[in-house]
């Protein structure tokens, strides 16, 4: 299971994955994908056809659209235009622009006391930021409340709730389905209040982030792959269903840099809504995540390379005392090479494949001690 470099990693719908980088700011990013995007290209499909046959005859009347029918399709197109601009209507009052000292991104309003979440990577180190709703021009100020790089997503809170802001509504993301239409809103590049378009395209990823390019360093599971159009400043913004729920923050988005200019359009990922929900409600009531719901192996480690100098494993540095490694038996020193049927090379695909399970679920773990190959039966504890 080879790494992919670039600004996010997802898992294909093969399993593998790819890497890619934070949206935060107006700066373009790179990303290398975990494999080419290859596609097979139809010119004039919707015209021609893909046979190559030219030997069709003249069209036969018969089967021309009615005027009924005709009349039918332009009113579904205009209900569908209005189910567009009923959402964004709804939701843009609840979409923020974030400015810190030198980064910029997006945020949603969380409740009606002035909380926004956004993400990590958008506040960075800073605890105190400028604030621009989509129906005012007034910079607001807001302060940090908690920032929880393991997953990417922080809270702030404005020291003066304005006029008009409208808290989110936020979906079940576990009821969210391929091929569902969501709208992406935010300030990409610095312009506030855009909306995208798109669909579902896929859902269950796994993203990792590129520390230097700006990233937290996060590994994050079950993200919504989407469509619509993810741009920098996008970041801790809304994707929304035609319900006017969210159903993620935009975080990541991809770009392939053997393509003319490094894009790779369609391709972004978003924090599912309900891992939004679990961490802001514990911030706002604690002031900090105390149930991360994210398993852990327990250990502190560092990816070694074998012979060939590729990366060959995860070498245990320290145990955490009483933690799921140790009462496995795994001890410092330890190289971990296998979780599952998944093969672990590196101390980022230890965290990929950690990320979609849960703490008190059962995984075996295959390393060497020594030289010699030997297995254990982990039960997973919590980040």
């Amino acid at each position: 299971m080879d790494p992919f470099r670039a600004r996010s990693r997802a898992r294909s719908l093969s399993g593998s994955r790819t890497r890619a980088r934070p949206t935060r700011s107006g700066r373009a990013r790179v990303l290398r994908l975990a494999l080419p995007l290859t596609a097979v290209v139809c010119s004039l499909a919707l015209v021609g056809g893909c046979s190559g046959d030219d030997s069709a005859g003249p069209s036969d009347p018969s089967t021309k659209p009615s005027a009924t029918t005709e009349q039918a399709a332009l009113a579904s197109g205009n209900a569908l235009q209005a189910d567009y601009q009923k959402v964004i209507k709804d939701v843009l009052p609840s979409v923020v622009q974030i400015q810190a000292s030198s980064e910029q991104g997006s945020g949603i309003v969380y409740d009606d006391k002035g909380h926004v979440v956004t993400n990590a990577h958008v506040v960075g180190d800073e605890k105190t930021f400028k604030v621009t709703t989509s129906n005012s021009e007034t910079e607001l100020t807001a302060t940090l409340v908690y920032a929880y790089p393991e997953q990417d997503l922080a809270v702030i809170k404005l020291d003066k709730v304005a006029e008009g802001l409208k808290p989110a509504r936020f979906a079940d993301s576990s009821k969210v389905e391929v091929g569902q239409i969501t709208l992406a809103m935010g300030s990409p590049l610095g312009l506030s209040s855009s909306v995208t378009q798109g669909i579902v395209s896929a859902t269950g990823r796994t993203v990792s982030e590129n520390r230097e390019a700006g990233g937290t360093g996060a590994t994050i599971g079950n993200m919504v792959q989407t469509s619509a159009a993810i741009n920098p400043g996008n970041s801790g913004g809304a994707l929304v269903n035609l319900d006017g729920q969210v159903v993620g923050i935009p975080t990541l988005a991809a770009t392939d840099p053997n393509m003319s200019g490094g894009a790779a359009p369609g391709i972004g990922f978003a924090i599912p809504s309900s891992m939004v929900s679990t961490v802001a409600d514990q911030v706002i009531k604690k002031g900090k995540v105390t149930d991360s719901g994210r398993a852990a192996l327990g250990i502190t480690g560092r990816t070694v390379l074998g012979s060939s100098y590729q990366p060959d494993g995860v070498a245990v540095v320290d145990v955490d005392d009483g933690g799921a490694a140790q009462k496995a038996g795994i001890q410092s020193g330890d190289v971990i090479t296998q979780v599952g049927d998944t093969d672990v090379n590196t101390m980022v695909s230890l965290a990929e494949e950690l990320a979609a399970d849960k703490p008190g679920d059962k995984v075996s773990v295959a390393y060497l001690r020594n030289g010699a190959a030997m297995t254990a039966e982990v039960t997973l504890g919590e980040m």
